[in-house]
């Protein structure tokens, strides 16, 4: 039987850090569903749709993950849908594991069964969020060591306009 995992988050923008959960993921499944969300509480820099297909593109190569738009209901539903086993997150540090710990407990009350993987960042990563690669973007620094290039090309056409 096919082990198959749900990664999903808003990822505005994707990193280099997300696309290394999802390589390293691979190691464990054999394949991940990239879900794209929309975070409500935060400020987008790219739309729903922006980012679905950039991410697209970028994840085009592995051939293990297929990527869609999230729901928008409960994660473990969509997990359900497609039939997952397991959910995946990445964690930098021990304020994002305690976060995640709580989410899989509750999801544990919705789906007994779906289990939560959750990966340490790769060192080289642990200090990467989206968040801060849009402030330094924004006042014209340089987050191209930090991005895909198609994503670091689409983030400074969108603090030029």
């Amino acid at each position: 039987m096919k082990k198959v995992a749900l990664f999903a988050g808003s990822f505005d923008p994707l990193t280099n850090g997300h696309i290394d959960t999802i390589q390293r993921g691979l190691r464990v499944f054999d394949e991940i569903i990239v879900a794209v969300s929309t975070n409500t509480s935060k400020k987008s820099l790219f739309n729903g749709e922006e980012r679905f297909e950039l991410i697209q593109s970028v994840l085009k190569d592995l051939t293990s993950v297929k990527v869609v738009k999230h729901s928008g209901g409960l994660t473990v539903d969509m997990a359900k849908d497609y039939h997952c086993h397991a959910l995946l997150r990445g964690v930098r540090n021990v304020k994002d594991f305690e976060y995640e710990e709580s989410i899989a407990l509750l999801n544990k009350t919705q789906h007994p069964e779906l289990e939560t993987v959750i990966l340490m960042a790769s060192a080289e990563y642990r200090f990467l969020s989206s968040s801060l690669i849009k402030e330094v973007a924004m006042f014209g620094g340089d987050v191209s060591k930090l991005l895909p290039p198609a994503i670091n090309q689409a983030v400074i056409e969108k603090y030029k306009q």
